[in-house]
């Protein structure tokens, strides 16, 4: 991490999505704008809409001068955001307002927007690794199988939030067939059948399900996380592993360490890839590169 002073952030721009979670939004400009002025500091802002808003922001950057920006939302926007400030001086701040908040979780970074605020003024940088999966990028995890298919079904529904997610996944379960897998990496090939097969930069879904224990993003290194066909019997003692730190222990898991890798499915010519929160439908083989030391983020300066 590096130390930081407060006076060096003093224009600000927030990119919010007014879909994201399911939080109320109406005031949040004029919270963010008051708290700030208090502050001595310049808010701006600017709203995703789904319109090529990669581009969009990308363009408001060039002809616009800021210290930082915040992502107010949720893992895509996030992941919107830090795809634009990658590889530039300027650094990510992250405003929690989606459903799971993934990489904001894993920073530390508190889950209240008013706490996270504090950000603004009380920081310190961090440097993390990004990836890039299919060409896609991503700060946080990626993934094929269950998953997958559970965020984009999620993502084709109306309601948001927690609960949304954990109806469709009870509700796909008992139909979902895995997928057979091969894994190149530098280190290994893997082959074999999966339910879910997770990129891992990081350690914690926003649901806090701990896929990658020990992770560290900033170490040049990612992780792809197995998890095996298992039996309903099995379930319940699987579940209590990740939601505890425990993922190498069961007989239904596993984990390879790489710096690139190429995943393919064979027999198929398309794969559905959940990165950051965001499904896709990617050719194969999907090749997964890392970019060491690629993007700044401000975390709680206590972190």
């Amino acid at each position: 991490m590096l130390p930081t002073s407060p006076a060096q952030l003093r224009r600000l721009l927030f990119v919010l999505n007014p879909v994201s979670g399911d939080i109320d939004k109406s005031e949040l400009e004029g919270s963010i704008t008051a708290y700030c002025t208090e502050r001595g500091r310049t808010a701006a802002f600017f709203h995703t809409d789904g319109e090529d808003d990669l581009a969009q922001l990308r363009m408001h950057l060039h002809e616009h001068t800021y210290d930082a920006v915040f992502a107010a939302g949720g893992d895509g926007t996030v992941s919107l955001v830090a795809e634009v400030v990658s590889n530039t001086h300027l650094p990510l701040g992250i405003l929690p307002l989606g459903s799971g908040n993934g990489l904001s979780k894993d920073l530390g970074i508190p889950q209240d927007p008013a706490e996270a605020l504090r950000l603004t003024w009380d920081y310190q940088v961090r440097t993390l690794d990004t990836l890039r999966v299919g060409g896609r990028f991503s700060a946080h995890l990626a993934d094929m199988g269950f998953n997958a298919l559970i965020v984009e079904r999620f993502d084709a529904g109306d309601v948001r939030g927690p609960g949304a997610y954990v109806r469709i996944a009870t509700q796909e379960y008992a139909a979902y067939q895995p997928a057979t897998y091969r894994i190149e990496t530098e280190q290994e090939t893997w082959e074999g059948v999966a339910f879910m097969l997770t990129i891992a930069n990081a350690n914690t879904f926003g649901s806090n399900v701990i896929i990658n224990p020990d992770s560290q993003l900033d170490d040049g290194k990612f992780e792809i996380c197995l998890i095996a066909p298992f039996p309903n019997t099995a379930a319940p003692g699987l579940l209590y592993r990740l939601y505890t730190s425990d993922f190498d222990a069961s007989d239904y898991t596993r984990r390879l360490c790489c710096s690139q890798a190429r995943i393919s499915v064979p027999g198929a010519t398309q794969v559905l890839v959940q990165i950051d929160g965001e499904p896709y439908q990617l050719p194969t083989p999907v090749e997964v590169e890392m970019y060491p030391a690629s993007l700044r983020v401000l975390v709680p300066a206590t972190v």
